[in-house]
Parts: structure tokens; sequence; C-alpha cells
């Protein structure tokens, strides 16, 4: 029975072209049956906020995200009042017979109530995803807030009262680790790691992600990222940046690695411009070390014998 589940969201994931393992699948499978926050933490680029999306595509849900940053506050996070419509509604109502409790009551009620993604989470009329995006870009003090929603689905509004959650949300927590998170926090959901995909792996996503990619150029591709992740770089390249670089050598109608080409073309995988410096300098090595041919193109020979003239014209001028 519960093998039988397991390959249903094994399938599931598939449809919607995620590449997943059995400890996703599981973690993803758990994290439904016991309505628990599931906490995703890895590189970045591996396919953590991808998760959630496939899983509402999936359960033909809607996705609710809440991206973290430093300085959200439980304002942008959870409900903001329309001031203006409330000061709008004030203005029409001077000359009404309401008592001012009345209309005290009126402009605090839900039509005036600016919905942010917490509170979208638990009025929504069926279960959503709610994404937490990147936790650890926000403060600790917002980690705190989120306790009363892991632990009881709920949310206090002071002018109107506690809302409870009329159907929990699928709950999915990403995070880069650029700081650690509460133990309290972690407490509460259930945890995934997820790394860079191993040779196979990203190859099958390349393909799954490249239509009409040729097999040789996605295995190069994916020996090459699986190399220069080796190497001491400012922002390493995760499975997006092979996504990218993948797509991109299609477009140039690329059946195969050429150095030329991969030179001209590391500004999509390479960020940080030390780090493509540094490949640059090193780029025949790591096209030898796949197994790329590294021969000079007649262009690229000319160019060399346009530096040696260079070189001795400014011997021969000292």
């Amino acid at each position: 029975m519960i093998q039988n589940e397991l390959q249903q969201i094994q399938e599931m994931l598939d449809e919607q072209g995620y590449v997943a393992d059995r400890e996703i699948v599981m973690a993803i499978y758990l994290a439904m049956k016991l309505n628990r926050p599931l906490l995703v933490e890895g590189p970045a680029g591996v396919g953590k906020t991808e998760i959630a999306k496939v899983m509402a595509r999936a359960m033909n849900t809607d996705l609710i995200r809440l991206q973290c940053y430093e300085g959200l506050d439980s304002t942008t996070a959870l409900y903001e009042w329309n001031y203006q419509h409330q000061l709008l509604h004030i203005k029409l109502e001077e000359n009404s017979s309401k008592s001012i409790e009345e209309k005290e009551a009126e402009i605090f009620s839900e039509k005036f109530l600016l919905k942010r993604p917490l509170l979208q989470a638990i009025t929504h009329h069926q279960p959503p995803v709610l994404l937490i995006d990147e936790l650890d870009r926000a403060d600790e003090e917002f980690e705190s807030f989120l306790l009363e929603l892991l632990s009881d689905w709920q949310i206090s509004i002071p002018e109107i009262g506690t809302i409870r959650a009329a159907h929990i949300p699928y709950v999915v927590i990403t995070s880069n680790r650029t700081r650690e998170l509460s133990d309290a926090v972690r407490r509460r959901c259930l945890y995934l790691w997820i790394d860079y995909p191993d040779f196979d792996k990203e190859v099958a996503i390349v393909e799954r992600k490249t239509p009409g990619i040729d097999r040789e150029l996605a295995e190069q591709i994916t020996r090459f990222m699986e190399t220069v992740r080796q190497m001491k770089l400012y922002k390493t390249p995760g499975v997006a940046e092979t996504l990218d670089w993948a797509r991109a050598l299609v477009t140039l109608h690329q059946t195969a690695l050429n150095p030329d080409i991969v030179e001209q073309t590391l500004g999509v995988i390479f960020k940080d411009w030390n780090d493509i410096q540094q490949v640059k300098s090193n780029l025949s090595q790591l096209l030898e070390q796949i197994g790329v041919s590294t021969i000079l193109t007649p262009e690229a020979i000319e160019k060399i014998r346009q530096e040696k003239r260079a070189s001795s014209d400014d011997d021969v001028a000292e």
C-alpha cells in the first residue's frame, strides 16, 4: 500500500518534469501525510524551490510564495489594513446615522483587510502549497513569529481575533544556510537536504528540461559542471546554471562542447568576474579532463600569430 503511494508521488513528480530520488519522494510523502512543514536545505540552485512549484502543479492547487529577506516583518508577511479604502469609507459615512462602534466594526472588517501570503494560505478555499523561500535571509525575530502558524495553524489579528486555518496548507521552507535556523523552527519541520546531483541524475535533468539536446552534449555539460564545482569559486554554479547553459548551447545549435563557444558563454554559468577569469585561465585543462579536444581552430591560430608579431614589434621598438 505504502509502496503504491510512494510510486504515485514518484510518477506525479515525473509528470511535472522533476527528477527525484527516493529520499525526496519519501520526504514529500511524509510531509503530506503528517501535515508537517518540510524544511529543504542545500546549495543554491539545486531545485529546492522547484519542489514546492511541482507539488502545486501536481496537486492542481495554488502556490502561495513568501520570499524572505532581511527586515521582513509580520505586516508584510501576514496582513495590512487598506488605509485608503478605510479613509474613503469613513468620508462616505460621515453623515450616516450609524454609531461610532458600528462604523469602527465596519472599517476593521475583512473587506478592508489586505491578505499577505501567510494569511492567504490559511484562509484559502483548498489546501494550497505555501512556499516560505530562503527563510535564512529573514531575521530571527521573524522565525519566532512563524511558530504560532507552524504549531497551531492560526493567526491572531487584534482588531478581528484569531483566524484558524480552514485547510492546513502544505508548507515548504527553503534555506541556503547563510545562517543557522533556530531549533524551534527545525523541531516543527521534517528535514530534507538536497545536494548537487550525481552525474546520471544531472544528465537526466538536462535531457528532461532541454528538449532537443544531443546526448553527448548533455554528458559533456554535466562533466564540465562537476569539474568546475571542485574549484574554489566565489559562487559555485548549481543545476539552474547547468540548465541555462544547456539551453544556451542548444540555441547556438551546438551538439558538443567547443572551446571557443565555452569561453564565450561562461557568463551564462558564472555570475562573478573573478570566477570567470579563474575558469578561463584553466579552461584547456578543464576541457581535457572531461575529454573535450582543445585543438586550436584556424581563427585561434591566427590570433596567436598576430599576438606574436605584436610582441616582436614591441621588442624591436625597445
